[in-house]
């Protein structure tokens, strides 16, 4: 377990902070930037969360928030070349179980709704307008995650997760304004 006494240790004012194996990077690097865009990420659900998201979707956002931590400890953890990804006592791994495990909510959520016919707006049901919000910063971590893994090994199953979970978060805020006045429909050209 972590414990904190000092939350300050002036380590990183020369511009590089730590990774989980003690190694140092700068904090401009792709794989900081990925890591800070999943602590956003989480931060935007948190404020999810505080608006009392119903049930089921209030359980699901909390182990989505949980796995997010372990997707940062994740991508902080340098891998070797003969590393497997397989998580162990010390090294927190995203797994195909999490990937496999959003697809089935998605699903389950998805067979509910309307199929789209049009592009949506972010929007409608408050807790959905976060839920949407939360996706395009899932969306910006993908693609710091992938600009990281184009000079690291990064482990395809944390790529996998954060890719779905985007998925996932845009089919949950639909469900969400289904049962709250329906999506809001893109209308092209609609202001010229």
């Amino acid at each position: 377990m972590v414990k904190l006494t000092k939350i300050y240790t002036r380590t990183g004012d020369d511009g590089l902070t730590g990774l989980v194996d003690g190694s140092r990077i700068s904090k401009a690097d792709a794989r900081m930037a990925a890591i800070g865009d999943v602590d956003e990420a989480n931060s935007a659900l948190g404020v999810v969360m505080a608006q009392g998201p119903a049930e089921p979707y209030r359980a699901m956002l909390a182990r989505i928030q949980n796995e997010l931590f372990d997707l940062g400890a994740d991508l902080a953890t340098p891998a070797a070349e003969d590393d497997d990804f397989a998580p162990s006592e010390m090294t927190l791994r995203i797994t195909a179980g999490q990937v496999t495990r959003l697809e089935t909510e998605m699903d389950e959520m998805n067979a509910a709704l309307e199929p789209l016919a049009s592009f949506i707006l972010p929007g409608g049901d408050p807790v959905a307008a976060g839920i949407m919000l939360a996706r395009a910063v899932v969306r910006r971590a993908e693609r710091m995650a992938v600009a990281a893994a184009t000079d690291n090994r990064i482990n395809p199953q944390a790529l996998a997760y954060v890719n779905r979970l985007s998925d996932h978060l845009f089919v949950m805020a639909r469900a969400i304004n289904e049962a709250n006045g329906g999506d809001i429909l893109w209308e092209p050209g609609a202001t010229g």
